[in-house]
């Protein structure tokens, strides 16, 4: 008998557990769920487009020569497609830009701390050199996909 009243008991234990998880883990599950079938989400512009620009590889050099190869992998946020378009055709001018830019930042200790690329550092010189290159309004932000930092 107490056998049984303990089988019961973790039964009941078992059920009022997964009951508990279904309730608190299955409403955000939904929730998104409707945002995707309604296809809006709050914080995403549907007409917002992205132009993804081929690898920056930047040496950092030090007093010894280059100790560091830098990898950079930008994609630019734009209004829509046909700003998508505009910005495609300008991307090795701003290529140009970054690689001049960053090159003589990457050298200095500025963009790093403790032998570490300062990834906001740099972000906000990619989006300033944006701005200059491109116009202020043309490119809504600078998005960095990759960062890779390797030694020599």
């Amino acid at each position: 008998m107490k056998k049984l009243v303990m089988g019961i008991a973790a039964i009941a234990l078992l059920a009022g557990t997964a009951m508990g998880a279904h309730v608190f883990l299955a409403k955000p599950a939904q929730a998104s769920e409707s945002k995707k079938e309604s296809g809006k989400d709050e914080n995403i512009d549907a007409t917002v487009s992205f132009v993804q620009m081929s690898p920056l590889v930047l040496p950092i050099v030090d007093k010894n020569g280059v100790s560091q190869i830098i990898s950079l992998v930008v994609s630019l946020e734009v209004k829509d497609a046909i700003a998508a378009k505009e910005v495609e055709r300008l991307t090795p001018r701003l290529k140009d830009a970054y690689i001049q830019d960053m090159y003589g930042v990457l050298t200095r200790q500025a963009a790093m701390e403790g032998g570490v690329v300062q990834v906001g550092y740099i972000k906000a010189r990619l989006n300033k050199v944006t701005a200059k290159v491109m116009g202020q309004d043309r490119v809504r932000d600078v998005l960095l996909q990759v960062v890779q930092q390797r030694p020599v």
